[in-house]
């Protein structure tokens, strides 16, 4: 009978503690109810409902860096950092598990497309690339960082 008492004042309490999320500054987290997005979390403290809701992605909207150690392109011997972040979390949140290799993939057709010759403004050229189909997506590249052997 105790057990049984225990447990039913318990439950509710778990229940309570799990519809509380906390969300940090500086972050915003995606909500997601029978695995559709159902709004996006803003810093601070909101009620969820338990068992319904999951939090699909956290996002940071302060920067993101993407390092690339081994060559870029066949064409050039590249390697480097972009920097890049989430302007709206809502229009990210269905590609931000993909946003490194779009990153990279839009990065490689940047350093195709342009000439071996004209090397002194490629970050800058990568950037606008880049940038061109992030934009859509809810992201900014903010700085391309190229190291041309």
């Amino acid at each position: 009978m105790t057990t049984l008492l225990t447990l039913l004042l318990a439950l509710p309490a778990v229940l309570l503690a799990s519809a509380v999320r906390r969300v940090p500054a500086g972050q915003v987290y995606s909500l997601y109810r029978h695995g559709r997005l159902l709004r996006v979390l803003e810093a601070g403290t909101h009620m969820v409902l338990p068992l319904l809701d999951r939090v699909g992605h956290k996002i940071n909207l302060a920067g993101q860096t993407l390092r690339f150690e081994e060559p870029l392109a066949d064409a050039h011997d590249v390697r480097g950092t972009v920097y890049w972040q989430v302007l709206e979390p809502e229009r990210a949140d269905a590609v931000f598990e993909q946003v490194d290799q779009l990153i990279r993939r839009g990065a490689q057709e940047a350093l195709r497309s342009e000439p071996a010759a004209d090397r002194r403004d490629l970050g800058a050229k990568v950037k606008q690339s880049l940038n061109s189909s992030l934009r859509e997506r809810g992201m900014m590249v903010t700085r391309v960082e190229l190291d041309v052997a």
